[in-house]
């Protein structure tokens, strides 16, 4: 049995992650998420499964969706909570029982403008999007296929649907 496709958000910051340095990649994985609904929405994420890719706390430029990524590896162990070294190194995880998970993406497209955060927050057919809700601070979040569909077209990225 087929499962449908779901939609999503990553929320990065440019200067640590961008769109360039995923094309310039090809592909990375997705670490250090240290929340554990957007750990949750990880978890849930599948093969061939897209997400726009978001910019987010830019001093001076646009806040926005910036390109679309796609799930190249579903949730596994995020290496880094067992790495004393590393920012997001976390005391209780064990290998046996690790908290926080990661997934692969692969860069898809870059949009030819970003999609700002102010755009998406005047067109109605968004007004129950999670990210424009007040407080929403989650680095990994759902993104409805109506929704999916509607930024696609917004960002005249509908080559083909997605």
């Amino acid at each position: 049995m087929t499962t449908a496709k779901k939609y999503w958000l990553l929320k990065s910051e440019p200067s640590v992650y961008s769109i360039d340095h995923l094309r310039k990649e090809k592909s990375a994985w997705w670490e250090g998420v240290r929340n554990f609904q957007a750990r949750n929405h990880m978890r849930e994420m599948k093969l061939g499964d897209r997400a726009f890719f978001y910019h987010s706390n830019i001093a001076r430029m646009s806040i926005g969706i910036v390109g679309i990524a796609e799930v190249c590896k579903e949730a596994y162990p995020d290496h880094t909570q067992f790495d004393k070294k590393s920012k997001y190194y976390d005391r209780r995880a064990t290998k046996e029982k690790p908290y926080w998970y990661m997934v692969d993406i692969k860069f898809v497209e870059k949009f030819d403008e970003v999609l700002t955060l102010a755009a998406m927050q005047k067109r109605k057919e968004l007004k129950g999007m999670s990210l424009l809700k007040r407080g929403q601070r989650l680095s990994v979040q759902h993104v409805t296929t109506k929704e999916w569909n509607f930024i696609c077209k917004l960002a005249g990225s509908m080559k083909k649907k997605y």
